[in-house]
């Protein structure tokens, strides 16, 4: 992986982080489009990158992480993930990540699933309010996540989704989404970098730092974009795009 490659990527997983349409699943196809081979090295810089996108979270969120309320709800949602995760990681790594199959099926059926969610769901009485989402809810919105540890789904719109299904307002989970991914995020790379560091040349340390900082600068960017856009549109276009992509993939990669 070059540089230049870096960069492309880090702008790709900023911009794609936070949106309802999986950071995984272009980080993947983009690499396929860029030529770069998927090896041990490419699927932890695909993991660990995420992190410049978080790293916009706690810079934009700072505030929220002083209390005390919303970090153990925070907690609370990160518990099945967490689980999960540790259990699974050798499965996510070695057959999930980087297969073409997988994210292209999850593409469909998610970018379905959103469309047809949008025109049935109904918001009725529900929390508007970060700090007032009970742990009840936090569990569930984290089960609901772990749902995104399969390449394609989306992290964003598996919570998102799941917590307006548990009964909070929209403005209100895509916050909690945000806050969510720092520590389900830098879990993440924690345990792939634990596992994997030692592989990797100061040369590959220095091409993800670059692609770390550009998912940074691009995540910023992303997460000021998203909060405008619920406050007028609703999530349909994010399915549409999803099956679109999917088409384009088979019409150009396969």
């Amino acid at each position: 992986m070059t540089f230049l490659q870096s960069v492309i990527l880090g702008i790709v997983e900023g911009f794609t982080e936070f949106l309802p349409i999986s950071s995984t699943a272009h980080l993947v196809l983009t690499s396929r489009l860029l030529s770069i081979t998927q090896s041990d090295y490419t699927k932890t810089f695909e993991i660990a990158i995420q992190s410049g996108a978080i790293l916009a979270v706690v810079v934009l969120y700072w505030r929220k992480f002083c209390d005390l309320e919303i970090l153990k709800k925070v907690a609370a949602a990160f518990t099945p993930t967490g689980f999960l995760g540790i259990v699974f990681y050798k499965v996510i790594k070695n057959h999930l990540i980087g297969s073409l199959e997988v994210i292209l099926w999850a593409l469909a059926l998610g970018g379905i699933f959103l469309i047809i969610f949008e025109r049935k769901f109904a918001e009725k009485d529900t929390v508007s309010e970060v700090k007032n989402i009970s742990y009840k809810q936090s569990f569930g919105i984290g089960v609901f996540q772990a749902l995104a540890m399969v390449p394609g789904v989306s992290r964003a719109a598996a919570t998102i989704v799941g917590g307006m299904i548990l009964g909070v307002k929209k403005e209100a989970i895509v916050e909690f989404s945000f806050l969510l991914a720092v520590p389900t995020m830098l879990g993440a790379t924690g345990l792939d970098l634990l596992k994997s560091f030692r592989q990797f040349s100061e040369t590959q340390f220095s091409i993800l730092g670059v692609g770390f900082a550009v998912s940074f600068v691009t995540a910023v960017i992303s997460i000021k974009f998203l909060l405008n856009y619920i406050k007028y549109h609703s999530f349909t276009a994010f399915g549409v795009y999803r099956l679109l992509l999917v088409a384009a993939v088979i019409l150009l990669l396969i």
